[in-house]
């Protein structure tokens, strides 16, 4: 009878850690490297499924992502099927009459234009032309509002417009710099453009990880990822990605 005591005690004890056990579902999009992709073991990597993790340290809790389409992260975010979300978002004031974000967790941002090398150098000589880049950016937004004159293509992915300037079927595809940084290194017959775009109103104020109106884990997080950035944790996942 001990025995059979001894047995339920330990599988109750287990049940409750377990049970213990914190998990917080990140929604993220992983088709814009460094930032976010999947690696060759099939897994989501980058800097911010790195500074995830590192927030999830620091809360004692366990990361879980979830892959899907930029354009339906901040969506799928509100109706609740995921807790936060990490996918190279820019904190703008649009953004934030829907969702709340956490203090910035990176802030070296401007939006730069990738081009055969001595195409073209200005927005103003883009007109006319096709722009490629990724459906529900800000960069989307920003070219809708600020350069109408210039045909943009949305996609699903960054890949696949890099895909489709490689192959001559854009002029340009307009990004993150460090996103485009990371694609040059292996097209040297491209360069990135001149002209960059730094608006505050679209790229003022960093990449943060989006959340809920009024979700309390917002507090958690930014006390979390103010530890993690004072830390040299945040200056070895930088040095990992952003080069």
């Amino acid at each position: 009878m001990k025995g059979v005591y001894l047995a339920l005690a330990l599988g109750l004890f287990s049940g409750t850690a377990l049970a213990a056990e914190r998990v917080i579902h990140f929604g993220t999009s992983a088709t814009y490297p460094p930032f976010e992709f999947i690696d060759s073991n099939n897994q989501v990597a980058g800097f911010d499924i790195d500074i995830a993790r590192a927030v999830c340290k620091e809360l004692q809790a366990t990361c879980n992502f979830t892959n899907q389409s930029f354009d339906s992260l901040i969506p799928a975010l509100r109706f609740k099927k995921m807790d936060a979300v990490i996918a190279g978002m820019d904190i703008t004031p649009l953004r934030e009459k829907q969702i709340d974000f956490s203090i910035p967790y990176y802030n070296e941002l401007s939006a730069v234009v990738v081009v055969r090398k001595d195409a073209f150098h200005t927005f103003a000589e883009l007109k006319g032309k096709k722009l490629g880049l990724e459906n529900g950016t800000s960069h989307q937004r920003y070219l809708q509002d600020r350069h109408r004159e210039i045909d943009s293509q949305a996609y699903d992915s960054y890949q696949n417009a890099l895909i489709d300037l490689r192959n001559g079927r854009l002029d340009g595809v307009f990004g993150d710099v460090a996103a485009m940084k990371n694609w040059l290194k292996e097209n040297p017959d491209f360069a990135i453009m001149d002209e960059r775009a730094t608006d505050p109103e679209y790229y003022g104020k960093g990449l943060g990880i989006a959340l809920r109106k009024d979700n309390p884990l917002k507090a958690e997080i930014n006390q979390a990822l103010e530890k993690v950035m004072a830390s040299p944790e945040y200056n070895e996942i930088k040095a990992r990605w952003i080069k």
